[in-house]
């Protein structure tokens, strides 16, 4: 018998009146059950959330630090055992759920550290002028409110984390709400969580379905919303509410540029191999895949067949398999739109190259080359293991390529001249350029997020911090500066 797994209501365990089933993407089998919160749960939840946001913004930020740190050092000993939870409920190659879990720990020590430092503000003479002669401005950030946070399946346990913890550590109440296809990750942060000394009420897990969300985005009581997903669910939360404060993560549909300095046989091997690996790691499932290729006229037909090579070696298979290095997608609907996008783009002319073939809820690691512009898949986001190549004539027709999308998360240049990097930078319509590498690259720490259709507002840790928070000015009179 499969045990059915209880949601966080307020910092405790508790259960509803229905559940629902967790299959395994791989291979349909049961990996869990879980207790879905009824309406009255939910608004106890949220009650209790609204309740405590005074105390817990006087909490001390030992406390908050104490239990952050003790989130993260509970995640590296349990390691192995997530990992293979997020391998079952997602489909994701053991080799990517393990560096998930070791992301998941990273932001959490993160958010212990900010949470210990973090104040925004400074001190401001205001004796500038003669009618601030003596007074002196101080500066303090203070939260929003309650934080309701989306997180959605394809990093099932970091991208919670990349929710919950810079709340605890900005000491705003959460709700959190995983995906319906993963919510095993996100209920065992709330393991860990209940391990601390957080004030109750203070965050709840709560794998309450789609369907049940409207009425929470509504909900006056939680104005701060963390949102990552698609580009439609995402502004259409921000339209239904827009006194509320927003951040989006989205889309995107993320280039690799390869410069004619980035010629030398090992320069190519190189950008091959990081290509094809980034284009489908987590299946493609990932907004900062490589999904286009934009290569110099110079180096491409020494470029294409190095990424075919390397896209072929790529191996696929069973999850739980460490060797595997790409598995199914998140569902065999999923592989059903890749395979229909594919098919769309051979039928409109494009050349392809390599895969193109699903089973179930796999698809095959897939490159295709002359992709006509008219397609879909040159203009929305695959989120499936496919590339498209495409040959361009120097750095500036690649830069308006880039920038030829309606998204704009993060973009890739594979250049060794700095002063081309600082062109990139300044040219492409992006949230990050990473140069040397592909786009797929992301440290926990820094700012993350897009322009354009790509969303709204940054994460890493300290950025979503400050997007919980506020400044507050204190004016102090009569002092002798």
């Amino acid at each position: 018998m499969t045990s059915t797994h209880a949601f966080w209501l307020a910092g405790r365990q508790a259960t509803g009146e229905d559940t629902f089933d967790v299959s395994s993407p791989w291979d349909g089998r049961l990996v869990g059950r879980v207790s879905v919160p009824t309406d009255a749960q939910v608004e106890e939840a949220v009650a209790a959330a609204y309740a405590v946001r005074d105390e817990f913004a006087a909490t001390p930020a030992h406390v908050r630090a104490a239990a952050l740190d003790h989130v993260s050092k509970r995640l590296v000993e349990r390691t192995e055992e997530i990992a293979r939870l997020i391998s079952a409920e997602n489909g994701k190659p053991l080799k990517w759920a393990r560096g998930e879990v070791g992301r998941a720990v990273s932001v959490f020590r993160f958010a212990a550290e900010e949470a210990r430092r973090f104040n925004g503000g400074e001190a401001q003479r205001l004796d500038t002028d003669l009618g601030g002669q003596g007074r002196l401005a101080l500066t303090r950030r203070f939260p929003k409110g309650v934080v309701l946070g989306i997180a959605p399946f394809n990093f099932p346990l970091n991208l919670c984390a990349h929710k919950i913890a810079p709340a605890i550590a900005a000491s705003a109440p959460i709700i959190l709400k995983p995906a319906p296809a993963t919510p095993l990750s996100g209920l065992i942060i709330g393991d860990l969580l209940a391990e601390t000394e957080l004030p109750a009420g203070s965050w709840s897990v709560l794998p309450v379905a789609n369907d049940k969300m409207p009425a929470l985005v509504q909900d006056e009581r939680l104005p701060v919303i963390s949102f990552t997903g698609s580009e439609k669910v995402g502004y259409a939360i921000m339209d239904s509410v827009p006194r509320k404060h927003c951040t989006l993560e989205l889309g995107g549909n993320g280039a690799a540029v390869v410069l004619a300095d980035w010629a030398s046989d090992e320069d190519l091997d190189r950008a091959a191999q990081r290509i094809a690996t980034f284009s489908n790691y987590q299946g493609g499932q990932s907004c900062i895949s490589v999904q286009r290729v934009i290569a110099d006229a110079s180096v491409y037909d020494r470029l294409l067949p190095r990424v075919v090579a390397a896209v072929e070696a790529q191996v696929t298979g069973d999850p739980g398999d460490d060797a595997t290095d790409v598995g199914p997608l998140v569902s065999e609907d999923a592989a059903k739109r890749v395979e229909t996008w594919v098919q769309e783009a051979v039928d409109a002319g494009a050349a392809l190259l390599t895969g193109g073939k699903r089973d179930g809820a796999s698809y095959a690691p897939t490159v295709l080359a002359d992709v006509p512009d008219s397609v879909t898949i040159s203009c929305e986001e695959v989120f499936g293991p496919v590339l498209t190549v495409q040959k361009v004539n120097g750095e500036a027709e690649a830069f308006a390529a880039v920038n030829d999308s309606k998204y704009g998360l993060q973009a890739g240049v594979f250049t060794h001249d700095l002063q081309t990097a600082f062109r990139a930078h300044r040219a492409l319509e992006v949230g990050g350029v990473v140069v040397g590498d592909v786009p797929s690259y992301r440290a926990d720490q820094m700012p993350y997020g897009g322009v354009k259709q790509s969303g709204v507002g940054r994460e890493g840790v300290r950025f979503a911090m400050e997007d919980y928070t506020y400044e507050r000015v204190l004016v102090l009179t009569g002092i002798d500066l």
